[in-house]
């Protein structure tokens, strides 16, 4: 028999009020989210998606989801879900749009010139660098990239 002792598990205590549970449309997943995201509310790191996942007792793919939904009602900033999931998790991104974002990763600078400069390469045309710009706008991904925000309205 073996006499050792069990893991110590670090507790959180902390106070949150009511106000996930009094916002319409807001389902379990995404309530769970909160109150797991507000329990790290005084801690210097944000957690990540598979703790999120651990403590909201769900899948990552659910975890994702509710994020997205809390983002969607603006509960959650998008920049602070980008750095929880990172930029190409995101479900609801067009694999075009993931290809725009990757290349404004590696070129800070570029202008929608050379986006579809670069996009001509592999037959994309110019619309469908629009539509895949304008759903980088629309869901928030374009905040670095002011430059290619303004060609977008």
């Amino acid at each position: 028999m073996s006499t050792a002792q069990p893991a110590e598990t670090s507790k959180r205590n902390f106070m949150m009020s009511t106000e996930i549970f009094e916002q319409p449309n807001i389902d379990i997943y995404a309530q769970m989210i909160f109150i797991v995201m507000r329990s790290y509310a005084g801690e210097a790191t944000v957690p990540t998606l598979d703790e999120l996942a651990k403590y909201g007792r769900m899948t990552d793919k659910q975890a994702v989801k509710a994020l997205q939904d809390l983002v969607n009602h603006r509960i959650l900033t998008h920049k602070l879900f980008r750095q929880i999931i990172g930029d190409f998790a995101d479900d609801r991104l067009s694999w075009a749009a993931k290809g725009i974002l990757a290349f404004c990763k590696d070129h800070r600078m570029a202008g929608l010139r050379d986006i579809i400069n670069m996009a001509s390469q592999s037959g994309d045309n110019e619309h469908t660098i629009r539509k895949a710009l304008r759903e980088l706008r629309d869901l928030g991904y374009l905040e670095d990239y002011p430059e290619l925000k303004k060609t977008t309205n």
